[in-house]
């Protein structure tokens, strides 16, 4: 089975790019984040065989989820328990052969001295709790996606201009470790331990061709899941295409 997730940054403006690399990959989930739109073109992905789980937001946010037909995926939940008044569409829960596969469009978080910071760390810790209730129930499970969350120093072009951001405070990895600590797999670094790996690359300052990026698309694995991984790898080639996401795909393949 083939996994993978993308922040496409506008499926408006991404969509003809998706279905080339749908084309080109053939993935048997592909987890979407970003949408920033309420009209997702279902029909043009279920004309490719996928049934499509949405969680749309007008001009912000916005999480999908695409799953050959074949799988029978059925939704779980498309709300982050414990805040349901909670209007950002930045989670989707599905379950198809036995296993939960969540899809997360992690806050920002910037600025830090505003609320938008508060709410990153809170939604955090409901992150955690949702998890820790999966793994209470020996359920196998991952978490992908946008966690906009730089784990390491090795996982950034510069960790010096990154130290004071939302994405890479030692706050907001502690969390990202305590989430990990509790018996979750971060499914590339078990496969590909060397710096210089990223999935986004700033639109500004020749971040692309100068690979001056950071990771923050993950595949967190519960154990079961652990066992079942044989690869993961991100796919630079879209960030290559033009007028691309600053994302390109990440990859997990599982037995």
């Amino acid at each position: 089975m083939k996994i993978a997730s993308w922040n496409v940054n506008s499926i408006k403006v991404r969509a003809d790019l998706v279905e080339k690399w749908i084309k080109t990959q053939s993935p048997d989930i592909l987890l979407l984040q970003e949408l920033k739109g309420e009209n997702f073109p279902s029909s043009r992905f279920e004309s490719l065989g996928y049934n499509c789980f949405i969680k749309p937001q007008k001009a912000y946010n916005g999480v999908a989820i695409l799953a050959k037909a074949e799988l029978n995926a059925t939704l779980i939940t498309d709300t982050l328990p414990h805040h349901e008044e909670d209007l950002q569409a930045r989670f989707l829960d599905i379950e198809t052969n036995g296993m939960r596969i969540i899809n997360i469009y992690m806050p920002n978080g910037n600025p830090v001295d505003t609320d938008k910071y508060e709410y990153k760390l809170a939604w955090m810790d409901r992150l955690y709790d949702y998890a820790q209730s999966l793994i209470d129930e020996r359920r196998p499970f991952l978490i992908a996606g946008d966690f906009n969350v730089i784990p390491e120093a090795s996982d950034c072009h510069d960790p010096k201009a990154w130290e004071d951001d939302a994405l890479f405070r030692l706050e907001i990895r502690n969390k990202f470790r305590k989430l990990k600590n509790i018996g979750l797999y971060d499914a590339f670094r078990i496969f590909d331990k060397s710096s210089e790996k990223y999935t986004f690359w700033d639109y500004q300052r020749g971040a692309w061709p100068q690979n001056h990026g950071i990771r923050i698309d993950h595949f967190l694995l519960s154990p079961a899941l652990t066992d079942r991984a044989r690869n993961c790898l991100i796919d630079p080639t879209p960030r290559g295409w033009e007028q691309p996401s600053d994302h390109t795909p990440i990859i997990l393949e599982l037995s």
